[in-house]
C-alpha cells in the first residue's frame, strides 16, 4: 500500500441499489470514500453523514477483491452505478486506475454501468466502455451546473472547467457512448435563469449529447448552509440575504421558476432532439438489451 494514501476498510462494495429508478440501475459501487471537487453546494458537509473528513478521497481497502467476490455473488446481471457519493475519477484515479480496474472486472462479468462523474479523465477508459457496450448498457453521465466557465470556476473550484466536460462528452458521444448531462443542482438566483439553461442544451446539441436531465433547486442544511451562506457572501454580495427571505430554514430549496424553468428544458430539449425524460433515457440507453429494470415501466 502506499504510505500517501489514506485506506478505508469495507465489506462489501457492489451493493443492491435503492432506487431502480435512477437510470435503471440495479446496483450501486463507490471504491472510493470522500470528495477533493471542493464544489461549494455539496450536501456532504452536512452532519448527518458524520464524515469530517469527507474533502480527503481515500481508497477502499482490498477493493478489487470485494469486487470481484460482490460481482460472483449476484445471482442476476444488471448496471452498475458509480459515483453516487464519491467520483470514480477524482484525482487519485490518474495514478491509482482503481476506477479502470473495476471496470475491467465489469466487463468479465458481464455487467453494464452507468457512471456519473465531472472529470474528463472517464475518456481514458472509453476502451473498455465500448468493450462492456458489446454485451451490455453503458451509460455516462456528467455534471454540467452552468455553461460559464468562470462561474463554474467558483462554484466548482477543485473540479474540470464546463468546456473541458463538454469536451470530453463529445470524445464519448465520437466513440458510440451513450452520455449525456446531469443539470444539477440549478441554484437558486444563480444559475436558474433560461440564458444559462439554454446555453447549455445548446452545447449539449453541438457537441451530440444524448439527453440533459435537471433538478431545480438546491438542498441546504446544518453547517452546510453555514458553509454556502459564507460562499455566497464571499462570492455573490447580497445573495445570501435572498436565501434567508425566501427559504428561511427549508432543506430543499426549489428555484422559485422551477416550473417554468422545467418546461423550458423540455421545450428546448425536445427542438434539438435531447432526451429530457428519465423513462425515455433509460429506455435508450438500455433499448438494444433484454435488462430487467425496463419492467419497470
Amino acid at each position: 500500500m502506499n504510505n500517501n494514501i489514506e485506506y478505508v476498510s469495507c465489506k462489501s462494495i457492489v451493493t443492491n441499489s435503492k432506487n431502480d429508478f435512477w437510470f435503471g440501475t440495479s446496483y450501486n459501487m463507490n471504491i472510493y470514500r470522500g470528495c477533493s471537487h471542493g464544489c461549494i453546494y455539496c450536501d456532504s458537509r452536512s452532519e448527518c453523514y458524520h464524515d469530517d473528513t469527507f474533502f480527503k478521497v481515500k481508497i477502499k481497502e482490498n477493493a478489487l477483491r470485494v469486487i470481484e467476490r460482490d460481482l460472483r455473488s449476484k445471482q442476476k446481471k444488471g448496471v452498475i452505478a458509480t459515483g453516487s457519493m464519491s467520483d470514480p475519477y477524482n484525482p487519485l484515479e490518474k495514478s491509482q486506475n482503481m476506477t479502470r480496474a473495476a471496470l475491467k472486472l465489469i466487463d468479465k462479468h458481464g455487467f453494464g454501468v452507468a457512471i456519473a462523474t465531472k472529470s474528463p479523465l472517464v475518456t481514458r477508459d472509453i476502451d473498455l466502455l465500448k468493450s462492456i457496450a458489446q454485451h451490455s448498457p453503458v451509460l455516462v453521465m456528467m455534471t454540467v451546473t452552468t455553461a460559464d466557465d468562470n462561474l463554474a470556476a467558483k462554484l466548482e473550484p477543485k473540479v474540470a472547467l464546463s468546456s473541458a466536460r463538454f469536451a470530453a462528452l463529445k470524445q464519448l458521444s465520437d466513440n458510440g457512448i451513450f452520455c449525456g448531462i446531469l443539470l444539477m443542482p440549478v441554484l437558486p438566483f444563480i444559475t436558474d435563469n433560461l440564458d444559462n439553461i439554454t446555453a447549455i442544451v445548446n452545447l449539449a446539441s453541438g457537441n451530440k449529447i444524448d439527453f440533459v436531465y435537471p433538478a431545480f433547486g438546491v438542498t441546504l442544511r446544518d453547517r452546510q448552509r453555514t458553509y454556502y451562506y459564507n460562499k455566497l457572501d464571499e462570492l455573490f454580495p447580497g445573495t445570501k440575504d435572498r436565501y434567508r427571505r425566501t427559504y428561511a430554514t427549508q432543506y430543499s430549496c426549489e428555484c422559485q421558476d422551477a416550473r417554468q424553468l422545467a418546461q423550458n428544458t423540455a421545450a428546448l430539449c425536445k427542438e434539438k432532439g435531447i432526451l429530457r425524460n428519465m423513462r425515455d433515457i433509460i429506455t435508450a440507453y438500455q433499448k438494444s438489451y433484454q435488462v430487467e429494470q425496463l419492467s419497470l415501466f
